[in-house]
């Protein structure tokens, strides 16, 4: 039977074009995805669909709307690269590609964003710039209320969910969910600092520690209590504070009923328990649990 989404002079046009026959009321092959008959069969497996207009992958069967795409496709089954780079022999499959990885010799950046300085190499990276300025957030978690700009960024968030620890350290057994926090773990071993203030000789593993240090120096203290209107330098100092407020005491000694609501002073207690004794005195084989029972000593005992 006539398919009824063609329309009969439609039909009788199609049939014609690839088989030089008029199309009849029944035909003897039909075509499952598009509901439509044919009077040969190799009209209906013909590489281009008559009613779709498209050229068809004989490998995996994707479509496509020109012969040119559809070659061009054809290079991913085959693997043929036959653009290749003059500066440093990188081969890709479309020409588009060459083009692209050029402009890493070139430092040619054409896309020019048109509400800042920045420019970019290639056009996904203007569009994903974008985004800090229009706040679009398009790849949104279906787990919470989160969204993000980038699609990366996407899927390193998934693992707070999934709980994926794919970066993996070689020297002992702690994982992380995001290979620069591996990256920064890494240091514990190495020991090394590569963040160095440039007003003292101090050094740190991470940039965000050297940003706080860096206060010390400038006096700047951007985060204000909203009760007080007290300031401070680093945010863990107003989490502190705040407790002052609110009376949260959230480190509890595991060996008393004694809690606190600073870690520090939590760190101290336990040396009560433990009897540790880390400040030591270097002009007499005394020692003490706190920093400043120490400089009281040193006052009272070795400066008369």
């Amino acid at each position: 039977m006539k398919p009824d989404v063609c329309s009969e002079f439609t039909q009788r046009l199609c049939v014609f074009a690839c088989t030089g026959k008029q199309n009849t009321e029944e035909e003897a092959y039909s075509c499952d995805q598009h509901g439509k008959s044919y009077a040969l069969q190799s009209t209906l497996y013909s590489p281009r669909s008559v009613h779709t207009s498209v050229y068809r992958c004989t490998e995996c069967g994707k479509c496509f709307n020109q012969r040119y795409t559809l070659k061009v496709h054809m290079r991913s089954h085959s693997g043929q690269k036959p653009f290749e780079c003059t500066v440093c022999n990188k081969q890709f499959t479309t020409s588009g590609e060459l083009v692209k990885h050029s402009r890493i010799h070139s430092g040619d950046k054409p896309y020019k964003c048109f509400m800042c300085d920045k420019a970019f190499s290639v056009s996904g990276s203007l569009d994903r710039h974008m985004r800090i300025h229009t706040g679009d957030k398009p790849y949104k978690c279906h787990l919470c209320d989160k969204a993000f700009s980038v699609s990366g960024h996407l899927s390193r968030h998934m693992r707070v969910h999934t709980g994926d620890k794919p970066y993996k350290c070689h020297l002992c057994d702690k994982a992380f969910n995001v290979s620069g926090n591996l990256n920064s773990h890494m240091r514990v071993h190495t020991g090394d600092k590569p963040y160095k203030c440039c007003m003292c000789d101090k050094a740190f593993t991470e940039s965000g520690n050297l940003n706080n240090h860096m206060r010390v120096h400038t006096g700047d203290k951007p985060y204000r209590c909203h009760l007080c209107n007290q300031a401070f330098s680093m945010p863990g100092s107003l989490r502190d504070h705040i407790r002052v407020h609110t009376g949260d005491k959230p480190y509890k000694c595991l060996m008393c009923d004694v809690a606190f609501s600073r870690s520090g002073s939590l760190k101290r207690h336990m040396r009560l328990h433990t009897g540790e004794k880390p400040y030591k005195c270097s002009l007499c084989n005394r020692s003490f649990n706190e920093s400043g029972h120490l400089r009281r000593h040193k006052l009272h005992v070795h400066s008369h």
